[in-house]
């Protein structure tokens, strides 16, 4: 592999070291993560009292409601690029001149 490419995965790189590597690069991923994990953490704990609901439909709102908040995350993670490359270079840029 050469090694100018950025996607090819180094051998002494740990699990932890790449996602502390990652969530620098992009800031929303420990957020989409840590919202997965809460959200399906909420859903296992409401399982207990789900009442008369259906497991299915259960397991289908909260798979929803998890994804819901991971699409979100990586949608503010998007903008926030978009703002950081395009919009915010302009806008300074115009009055350094």
């Amino acid at each position: 592999m050469s090694s100018g490419n950025q996607w090819s995965a180094d051998e002494d790189e740990g699990q932890l070291s790449r996602l502390i590597r990652k969530s620098r690069d992009s800031p929303f991923v420990p957020v989409g993560i840590a919202g997965f994990v809460t959200v399906v953490s909420y859903g296992l704990y409401k399982l207990k009292y789900r009442r008369d609901q259906k497991m299915s439909i259960h397991l289908i709102h909260m798979r929803v409601a998890a994804q819901g908040f991971v699409v979100g995350a990586v949608t503010l993670g998007v903008l926030y690029s978009m703002y950081k490359d395009y919009i915010r270079p302009r806008f300074f840029n115009r009055y350094k001149k």
